[in-house]
């Protein structure tokens, strides 16, 4: 006979199916607890930061100043070419003897160099013949002259000795001055050419050396460069972008690799009308003065510009700032003791050290005076 089941075990079963299910619910809400993070672990957002005790801390105001544009630019130091002058020969002929080398101080009228020029040398014959000829000419209309008083030649006749002798005087005049453009002097006849300095200066160009041969005019490079070297200009290639920050007459300081400790001052002269289609740059032409000679051509140069027109700029102090990552930071005040660290970028630094900004901050907001002591005080508190 097969057992029956009672009632009892009926209730039985279940209360353990019901204290079964509570123990599972009772796990996973166990579960579920430690799951759930508690309030201590909430963490902030990246860049901003709570802090403890913000009275440490030295707060500053951003404000607002009136101060020009600033621009900087890379340029060389160049001769002024109406300072300059390229000396060259209108002969042919051999160097004998070079008397100034490249960089030499030279005065005007000083000898540069000795040629041996055939080209003189034909000039000269020249001027003997005409000579000769007017000489000639002379005498004969002197007894033209001579005659017609006694009535033994026609008129007709002593036109044309006078006709001679005026042409021979010409010829005589243009033979000379040939002579003189080609360096000689009439009254000394010699072959050799004394190439002698037009203007005061420094040698800054030498195409020449000794016993080379010189060729004609049109076919031959300037000997010797001269250039007056008492005012010099800064050429500075600006950026296209750049260019409405630039004006005539503006001023600019020009800080030179050779002389780092010292600032040159000068003002634009001239912006060219004409961009280089490679690199999309102007040239902008500083004059500066160079009494002591102390710039020399080729020299690189950092000019700044600043406009005579000004802006309103925001402006803190430049301890506020910390360079990270090529980027420029602040840590800007957002709560009692919240601040956030908050991208800038910096313009120009004031006279009294103050760095201007063209954007990231508004008049009025609070940030730590000091970027980088707050900063490592953040990376202290993390550890």
């Amino acid at each position: 006979m097969k057992d029956e089941k009672r009632p009892g075990d009926f209730a039985r079963l279940a209360a353990t199916v019901v204290l079964l299910s509570f123990a599972l619910a009772g796990a996973s809400c166990s579960r579920d607890t430690e799951a759930a993070p508690t309030k201590a672990q909430i963490t902030l957002e990246p860049g901003v930061y709570d802090v403890d005790h913000p009275e440490l801390f030295k707060l500053v105001k951003a404000e607002t100043r009136a101060l020009s544009t600033e621009l900087t630019a890379n340029g060389t130091v160049n001769t002024d070419i109406t300072r300059t002058i390229r000396v060259t020969s209108l002969g042919s002929g051999r160097v004998i003897a070079v008397k100034v080398r490249l960089g030499d101080s030279v005065r005007k009228g000083e000898s540069l160099l000795v040629i041996s020029s055939p080209d003189l040398a034909s000039a000269n014959a020249d001027y003997q013949k005409a000579r000769a000829d007017e000489e000639f000419s002379r005498k004969a209309l002197a007894r033209s002259q001579e005659l017609f008083s006694r009535g033994a030649v026609a008129a007709k006749d002593l036109e044309e000795a006078q006709d001679t002798d005026d042409k021979a005087k010409v010829d005589t005049q243009t033979a000379a001055e040939h002579v003189r453009v080609l360096g000689g002097d009439p009254a000394h006849p010699s072959p050799m050419i004394e190439l002698r300095a037009p203007v005061s200066g420094t040698i800054v160009e030498q195409n020449v050396a000794g016993f080379e041969g010189i060729k004609s005019l049109d076919n031959t490079p300037n000997l010797f460069t001269i250039a007056d070297l008492s005012e010099v200009w800064v050429v500075c290639d600006v950026f296209e972008n750049a260019l409405g920050e630039v004006r005539l007459g503006d001023p600019a300081e020009i800080r030179l690799n050779a002389y780092p400790d010292r600032v040159f001052h000068g003002k634009v002269a001239d912006i060219s009308r004409v961009l280089d289609p490679n690199t999309r740059t102007a040239k902008v032409r500083i004059v500066l003065a160079n009494a002591d000679g102390t710039l020399r051509p080729g020299m690189f140069a950092a000019a700044t510009f600043r406009s005579r027109k000004l802006h309103d700029r925001i402006v803190i102090p430049g301890t506020a700032i910390m360079r990270l990552q090529d980027k420029d930071w602040v840590f800007r005040k957002e709560g009692p003791r919240r601040f956030r660290q908050t991208e800038v970028h910096a313009a120009n630094v004031t006279a009294d050290g103050s760095q201007a900004l063209q954007d990231g901050l508004n008049p009025g907001d609070e940030v730590i005076a000091d970027a980088l002591q707050f900063s490592t005080a953040m990376a202290e508190q993390k550890e």
